[in-house]
């Protein structure tokens, strides 16, 4: 199972790799809008890395046996990860303020393109939390080795996905200057 989640991983940063590298290539390629990335997207990376704390912090929670801590913390993650998710969205909005509209120009294009292949990504990963926070109110707290392997893998692409973010926010933050 957890040489199918990094493939699935590396399957995804392939995909934003070929996206980043055709940006830099279009870019290169004239009649391109020069604009500020929106201040939104800096507080939406400040979310999803606190997210991968709560997140890792629910797990060591759960290592140690510590309910309420464990799903306090989950909560949290979830919490995170919609405000996250409603941040990207304000950014997309902003976009559209300073005349960035979707379908313009290909500058703009591949903010929405790139980060909204990236918010369906955490989508995912949010589906996947609400699965843990079901496991962790139905089923009796107990620390099996396929709850620690469901956990694992969940914690694995929740960080993957917040680590992607950081990497797409750094690309278009420098690219934006």
């Amino acid at each position: 199972m957890r040489f199918a989640l990094w493939i699935g991983c590396a399957s995804i940063l392939m995909m934003f790799a070929g996206l980043t590298s055709a940006y830099v290539v279009r870019e290169a390629g004239g009649n391109w809008l020069e604009y500020r990335l929106p201040d939104i997207f800096f507080i939406s990376t400040v979310m999803i890395l606190l997210s991968s704390i709560t997140i890792h912090g629910s797990y060591l929670a759960f290592k140690k046996g510590n309910e309420g801590t464990y799903r306090a913390l989950l909560w949290a993650t979830m919490v995170l990860g919609v405000a996250f998710l409603i941040c990207q969205y304000q950014g997309w909005l902003t976009l559209q303020e300073i005349g960035v509209p979707l379908g313009i120009n290909p500058s703009g294009d591949f903010i929405y393109v790139i980060s909204g292949l990236h918010a369906a990504h955490l989508l995912g990963g949010i589906c996947i939390l609400l699965v843990a926070l079901m496991n962790a109110y139905t089923l009796k707290f107990k620390q099996t080795q396929a709850r620690m392997l469901r956990f694992k893998l969940s914690l694995t692409y929740w960080h993957f996905v917040g680590l992607l973010w950081v990497y797409l926010f750094v690309f278009f933050t420098l690219h934006q200057a």
